[in-house]
């Protein structure tokens, strides 16, 4: 099964309109790990499970979500209120509590993907306002029974070869 997650979009309606238009035929599944700056119901976030960010002011957004896709368990949030730029151990309490297989996050722009206690952990960076990288970055998943394929994209949709993981699982 495969997943888009993207995080961090502050207002970019029709950046996240484009990434989503282009995967949204090859996935299972499409998560916004928050700070869309975009009301509920809106048109970019049709089909798109979406969590609450720290820039979100609408009260729709749920601030954490679990999410079942073919067999592969997903917990999302933000991270501003699991204090993700300090630690991933609130992460992985809540990973643990939900049964995640696959933990979302965003919060601190920073692309990053790694696995703990058999949870892939990621956080596809910003798509408008990436720190540590020079371009705007989400993810495609690709999750089967024995692996999982984490590929960051740039916004413009090139693979970021030097940022990708696969984990055994």
């Amino acid at each position: 099964m495969k997943a888009l997650i993207v995080s961090d979009s502050h207002g970019w309606r029709e950046e996240l309109k484009q990434v989503i238009d282009r995967h949204q035929e090859e996935v299972d599944i499409m998560i916004h790990c928050g700070d869309s700056e975009i009301e509920p119901g809106s048109p970019e976030l049709s089909g798109v499970k979406t969590v609450k960010g720290n820039c979100d002011f609408y009260k729709d957004f749920p601030e954490e979500i679990v999410e079942e896709t073919a067999g592969v368990r997903f917990f999302a949030g933000h991270g501003h209120l699991l204090n993700v730029k300090m630690s991933s151990l609130q992460l992985k309490y809540k990973g643990e509590e939900s049964n995640a297989d696959v933990i979302c996050f965003g919060h601190s722009h920073v692309p990053t993907a790694f696995t703990e206690d058999g949870m892939v952990f990621i956080n596809p960076g910003s798509i408008r306002l990436p720190r540590q990288v020079t371009v705007g970055t989400y993810v495609i998943a690709d999750i089967t029974a024995e692996k999982a394929d984490v590929t960051f994209y740039s916004l413009e949709g090139e693979e970021v070869k030097e940022l990708g993981e696969t984990f055994q699982r």
